[in-house]
């Protein structure tokens, strides 16, 4: 079938290879003479196909199916995500497409599911879609693993037995908050009801985080983000070691037509060479900007997990991977005002949404709505910048931030 792979590192012949021995290496083919080492984007619609051939056997039959482009991501992916078992990964056109794809292949009408309330903001309205499916959709935040009570669910309102749930979806470190939970312990209690677990990875990114080692069914990520690492890719990708469920997935995409452009998918795929540069890069600062923060009076509710006083740095810590606890920092500024003069001030850091790129980007997360944050919390995606520079840079933002606007007067 499309899509199978056997992870394979052709530098060493093992799966034992380093983090970034594997970035660079994964996924590619085998050497051929005058080739080039990563081939270009596949542009077709359509293949040639063989007379009196088997076309469920053939590779690539039309390109809603399968591209040779994509087939190079997943396998590189795959072994990133599951060095060490074998995996099946399904790119998608969006991160969104990959989280609906999950959702609506596993869960029907009667069904029950579990989502982190304070995760991605869009879980939201998707949740009150699946309602209207005839799902039932239990909510509790990540921080303290308050989702597994909700595994078990509430008497029936005739009297019946409580419905235990489908699918538990968990999102940790959780955006924009950054909580964590004990994704071993909630995806054990949820295999034992006969539930089946996604992790969103993609705060974590698989350098960072293993949702299949921790017992996960799906790891699921938005490769916008951190994986793709430019800000110039919308690309997302579901990553199952059981052949059954990525099928399923992979027939949803087919259905849905979710897939991603053949120029996206391999923008991506040659963005994996520097993963394991940009990730420890930017995880490194990202902690040095959230100590820098630890002493200003203005700045509350600090959070990255790779703080040793951060609530959730024993938890992060012993289940992420080589330190790399995320390019995110989240804190509050006084008020709207405050949070928006901070922004203006800032010399190397964009005032954009989404996170992971190699540029810093900064936002006042209460501008969209749907997440339940104060108004002056901002969410603040560290890049590949010089970090004394970047840290010189936030901190005088915040000193022009707490001085009066000019004009004002006094009184």
């Amino acid at each position: 079938m499309t899509g199978e792979h056997k992870p394979h590192d052709r530098t060493t012949g093992d799966r034992t290879t380093g983090d970034g021995t594997r970035a660079v290496r994964a996924g590619l083919p085998e050497p051929e003479a005058y080739a080039p080492a990563l081939p270009g984007p596949a542009f077709a619609a359509h293949y040639h196909l063989p007379d009196g051939a088997d076309l469920l056997q053939g590779p690539y039959t039309y390109g809603r199916d399968a591209n040779p482009t994509w087939t190079g991501l997943e396998r590189a992916i795959s072994e990133l995500e599951s060095p060490e078992a074998d995996a099946e990964t399904v790119v998608f056109a969006s991160g969104m497409g990959a989280i609906s794809a999950v959702l609506l292949s596993q869960l029907g009408q009667g069904d029950a599911a579990v989502l982190p309330s304070d995760g991605y903001q869009l879980l939201a309205p998707l949740g009150e879609r699946l309602r209207g499916y005839g799902i039932e959709v239990r909510t509790a935040p990540t921080g303290g693993d308050a989702q597994l009570p909700l595994l078990d669910g509430a008497p029936a309102a005739d009297g019946g037995e409580p419905r235990p749930a489908k699918l538990l979806w968990i999102e940790s470190p959780a955006n924009p908050g950054l909580d964590v939970c004990d994704i071993r312990r909630l995806a054990d209690a949820a295999h034992a009801r006969g539930a089946l677990v996604a992790v969103d990875n993609t705060l974590a990114t698989p350098l960072g985080q293993r949702p299949l080692d921790l017992g996960a069914d799906f790891s699921v990520a938005s490769g916008t983000k951190a994986l793709t690492g430019h800000g110039d890719v919308l690309l997302g990708y579901v990553t199952c070691r059981d052949p059954r469920l990525a099928a399923s997935v992979r027939a949803w995409r087919k259905m849905a037509g979710g897939i991603p452009g053949p120029m996206e998918a391999w923008l991506a795929h040659r963005s994996l060479a520097t993963l394991q540069l940009r990730v420890d890069r930017q995880a490194a600062t990202a902690l040095a900007l959230a100590e820098a923060l630890r002493d200003r009076p203005e700045v509350t509710g600090l959070r990255h997990p790779g703080l040793p006083t951060d609530p959730a740095h024993r938890l992060a810590a012993a289940q992420m991977r080589g330190g790399r606890f995320g390019c995110v920092v989240s804190f509050v500024l006084p008020g709207q005002e405050h949070a928006e003069r901070f922004l203006a001030a800032l010399r190397l850091v964009d005032d954009a949404t989404s996170f992971g790129g190699v540029r810093s980007t900064a936002e006042r997360r209460g501008r969209w709505g749907g997440d339940a944050v104060p108004d002056g919390f901002i969410r603040f995606s560290v890049g590949a910048e010089d970090p004394q520079d970047l840290i010189a840079d936030v901190l005088r933002a915040l000193d022009e931030a707490r001085a009066p606007a000019r004009g004002a007067t006094g009184g």
